[in-house]
């Protein structure tokens, strides 16, 4: 079967990876306009759509990508050390800042610290034979594991969970169930899941606690992760995770769904009878997903049964809207932007973390009140962007477009010269 790259998807992606980097990347997290942070706890913001809907269209990705459902051991390796590069990647953000090489500080240690990162990367992103994928995926993890559950102090608390972490595994249950199942079985364990995710979050006592509840900390999920987990969680929950153990059986549904919504894409129907199929779908899902949420309240920090059905349909709506508008109308124009941010998602995920952690390693004596340290990042937007804003919150929101505008040219250079980074 031709495979022809789907332009909405790409939109779609960019748009999703230009969110993330707005909201992941403010002036100044003091002053942020209340749609672009997380929810405190139950319900959703903007902010909230972001991960469930990179979910969705790597579900999405994954029948486009391969339409004949051939699997043999070639795919499953295939699968497998993709899946595992970017378990590794996304563990990396979390060693970064607790890297220590021979005693060094400050600008030489930085130095080091990006030495190894450079060294990372491209032993995950290289485009190495299959063998030589494997021993750096694996060696990688291993030396992870190591560090991290060796007795080495500084690595200790470090945390193991995170977003690329629970991408990869989605990415591989849901790569599988693809190729090896029918849609009535991924129908099937899509289901399963959700409805025994709500059964076990609320109807099994938490050991210590008491009765079942979905409160911050106190529920089952945040109990797997301290047992599981222990000290290598979220440094601002310390006692759970927000991407933990129990609430990533969940989020494998947001990839189902994307699963099914390009497989419609691959049905030898008519484009709008695609878009009308996908559209009753999207709406229906938003539908479920807010009447559950009666019951089994929308929240992102725990990854509830509802919270999936919604996130899945508005990402459905959203892609519809993109695929009517490029696909089948055939209107392309202004969208280049999105295009060239959704292209290259994996440059951004890995690098636009690491960039901000190694500014706020360049310290020096603040030139407006010598008696106290600042460093390079806080002093580009102190003294580089907020003076021009009386809103401290509108300046915080030039900070994070000034990080996309730069982020924008890089992609852009990446974009015309072809180079796409891939795991």
């Amino acid at each position: 079967m031709v495979r022809e790259r789907l332009i909405s998807l790409d939109v779609f992606r960019g748009l999703t990876i230009l969110l993330m980097t707005i909201v992941n990347n403010p002036g100044d997290w003091g002053n942020v306009y209340p749609p672009l942070l997380h929810a405190h706890w139950n319900g959703c913001t903007p902010t909230d759509l972001v991960f469930p809907f990179f979910v969705y269209i790597m579900g999405v990705a994954v029948p486009l990508a391969m339409p004949d459902k051939v699997y043999d051991e070639t795919t499953f390796n295939k699968i497998l050390i993709r899946s595992l590069r970017m378990l590794c990647l996304g563990i990396f953000f979390n060693f970064f800042g607790k890297i220590q090489l021979f005693g060094l500080e400050g600008i030489p240690l930085l130095i080091a610290r990006l030495a190894v990162t450079i060294a990372v990367g491209y032993a995950l992103m290289g485009n190495f034979s299959t063998k030589l994928k494997n021993i750096f995926a694996f060696g990688i993890l291993a030396i992870y594991l190591i560090l991290a559950y060796g007795g080495f102090e500084n690595y200790q608390d470090v945390r193991l969970p995170g977003v690329l972490q629970r991408i990869a595994v989605v990415y591989f249950v849901v790569s599988l169930l693809y190729l090896k199942t029918s849609r009535k079985i991924q129908l099937i364990t899509g289901i399963v899941l959700l409805l025994g995710y709500w059964a076990v979050m609320t109807l099994i006592p938490v050991p210590g606690v008491g009765e079942a509840n979905l409160e911050r900390g106190t529920n089952l999920a945040a109990w797997v992760d301290s047992v599981i987990l222990k000290g290598h969680m979220y440094h601002e929950t310390k006692t759970w995770d927000p991407e933990g153990i129990l609430s990533t059986l969940p989020s494998i549904v947001n990839g189902i769904i994307g699963l099914f919504i390009g497989q419609i894409l691959l049905l030898s129907v008519t484009k709008i009878q695609k878009a009308q199929r996908m559209g009753m779908i999207g709406t229906g899902l938003i539908f479920f997903g807010l009447i559950w949420d009666l019951v089994f309240p929308i929240n992102k920090s725990i990854w509830t049964s509802s919270y999936v059905l919604y996130t899945t349909g508005l990402a459905t709506v959203c892609l519809t809207a993109l695929y009517y508008i490029i696909d089948i109308a055939e209107y392309k124009k202004g969208f280049k932007l999105f295009v060239i941010w959704g292209v290259n998602p994996m440059i951004v995920f890995f690098a636009s973390q690491i960039i901000p952690q190694a500014l706020t390693m360049i310290r020096f004596q603040n030139p407006h009140n010598p008696e106290e340290q600042t460093n390079l990042l806080n002093y580009l937007y102190h003294f580089g962007i907020a003076p021009f804003f009386s809103n401290p919150m509108s300046a915080s929101l030039a900070g994070a477009l000034t990080y996309v505008a730069i982020w924008t040219f890089i992609l852009w250079i990446f974009y015309r010269n072809k180079l796409i980074f891939k795991v």
